[in-house]
C-alpha cells in the first residue's frame, strides 16, 4: 500500500497557498490554501472545524452538490444530493473505508461529492478571475466536461488525519489519491487491493 507521510502533504497542501487566504489545520501546525477549485464549499480545505451535529445542511435550491460551510458529513448522510448522486460503487468502496477508519480512531468526512454542471463551471470561472488563465485555472479546477465530481466519480475527504489515512490504506476498497497537489481528492482508480495508479500532477494532467 502506499504511504504518505505528513512531510509530503504538507509538501502538496503548500502548493495550493499561491497567494489565498490560509485555512488552520487543527492540532498540526500546517496550512492549506483554500483552492478556488471548491469555491464556497469546504472541500480541499480540509478543515477541522467544520461542524454538524450528524444531519445534513437545506437543500439549496437547484441542488448543485454544495455542501454548506458548518456541515460534517460522512459517507453514510446519503440525504444530500452531494453523496446521493456519487457512483454507486464509488460510495460503497468509501462506507467500508469510513467504517474502518473509525475502527483505527479516524473519523473521515465528505467535504465534496457529487457537483452540478453548473456548479463545476461556476467554480472554474471563479478560478479563472483568480489565476488569470484558463491554463492555470485548471491546475485546480477540471472543466464540467471532464470533472469526475460531475460524473459523481470523485470525492474529497478531510480533515487532515483521514486525508493521510486514506492515502495510506485506501487501495484496499481501489480508492486512490489522483493529484500531487490534491492530498483530499480520491477516485475509485483501482481493484480493491491493487495497485493506484502514478499520481498525476495537478487536475491539469487530467
Amino acid at each position: 500500500m502506499r504511504t504518505a507521510p505528513r512531510r509530503a502533504l504538507a509538501r502538496a497542501a503548500a502548493i495550493t497557498v499561491l497567494g489565498l487566504g490560509l485555512v488552520s489545520c487543527g492540532d498540526d501546525d500546517r496550512t492549506v490554501g483554500d483552492s478556488p477549485a471548491f469555491g464556497d464549499e469546504r472541500a480541499g480545505t480540509i478543515d477541522d472545524d467544520t461542524t454538524n451535529d450528524g444531519g445534513t445542511t437545506d437543500d439549496d435550491s437547484d441542488g448543485d452538490g454544495t455542501i454548506e460551510e458548518g456541515t460534517r458529513l460522512t459517507a453514510f448522510d446519503t440525504d444530500h444530493v452531494a453523496l446521493a448522486n456519487l457512483d454507486p460503487e464509488l460510495l460503497d468502496a468509501v462506507q467500508q473505508a469510513t467504517e474502518a477508519a473509525e475502527r483505527d480512531g479516524i473519523e473521515l468526512l465528505i467535504n465534496s461529492g457529487w457537483r452540478s454542471a453548473d456548479k463545476q463551471q461556476r467554480l472554474l470561472d471563479e478560478a479563472i478571475d483568480t489565476y488569470g488563465s484558463i491554463d492555470e485555472a485548471r491546475r485546480w479546477v477540471s472543466t464540467p466536461g471532464r470533472s469526475k465530481h460531475v460524473t459523481g466519480e470523485a470525492v474529497d475527504v478531510g480533515p487532515w488525519d483521514a486525508a493521510e489515512w486514506l492515502d495510506e490504506h485506501g487501495d484496499a476498497w481501489g480508492l486512490c489519491r489522483i493529484y500531487d497537489n490534491e492530498p483530499w481528492h480520491f477516485e475509485l482508480a483501482a481493484e480493491p487491493g491493487g495497485s493506484c495508479p502514478r499520481l498525476l500532477f495537478d487536475a491539469s494532467e487530467g
